[in-house]
């Protein structure tokens, strides 16, 4: 075998691993809103489980207080009792048990498996919304995506988050907004994802009515 040739095995297990680790900073998520939410002009609203499993945690009060931040920067105005509030926010969130993923690869054979449906590259960048600047990108990058040269098998578990935001109307419950984030990733802690998921559901907020988009949440400024 040439020198060449085993610098080239040898370096590429040091390459994934580099690329794995730096693509860990951004977060992949799938986006679906239908809405017809009017414009903010100081409706107040309170932010309740819509999972009666959730209703009165301080986890779920944590997770509350980022919805509540992001409904006020948008001019909606907090309650301080859902009774007295012009819109119901209600919020789920869940992450599963996730299931293993096995990856095997040949010398110039690439990977094999994979991401059911493939994730693509990066594709445009953030521009001007209606509620302001976007910081985000659309499409997904694939941080298991190596390229050949590399030989070997790893296996790992990739876990599914969901969060889920209806906005009703108080009093005769008329549906205004209906969201879901999904993501997949190596994390199942939700102190980590739905932060995430909920920054990943507020860029461009409301959105288009009927609108999947896949957004990716940028790093946070070092």
């Amino acid at each position: 075998m040439s020198k060449l040739r085993k610098v080239g095995l040898l370096a590429a297990p040091v390459l994934a691993l580099v690329a794995l680790s730096g693509c860990t900073n951004n977060f992949n998520a799938n986006v679906a809103r239908f809405q017809q939410l009017p414009a903010p002009q100081g409706q107040s609203f309170a932010v309740v489980a819509d999972d009666p499993r959730l209703a009165g945690g301080l986890e779920f009060s944590q997770y509350a207080g980022l919805v509540t931040s992001r409904m006020a920067q948008l001019g909606f105005v907090p309650a301080a009792d859902p009774a007295n509030a012009n819109l119901i926010v209600r919020m789920r969130y869940d992450v599963d048990n996730g299931r293993e993923k096995v990856q095997s690869t040949g010398f110039g054979g690439g990977w094999g498996g994979g991401w059911g449906g493939g994730w693509g590259g990066w594709g445009r960048g953030g521009y001007a919304g209606f509620y302001g600047p976007r910081r985000f990108g659309y499409g997904f990058y694939d941080p298991f995506l190596f390229g050949p040269g590399y030989n070997d098998v790893s296996s790992y578990t990739v876990y599914t988050s969901q969060l889920e935001l209806k906005i009703e109307q108080a009093g005769s419950g008329k549906r205004l907004f209906e969201g879901t984030a999904s993501a997949q990733s190596l994390s199942n802690k939700l102190t980590y994802l739905v932060p995430n998921l909920v920054e990943a559901m507020f860029t461009d907020f409301p959105g288009r009515n009927g609108e999947n988009v896949k957004i990716t949440v940028a790093p946070e400024p070092k």
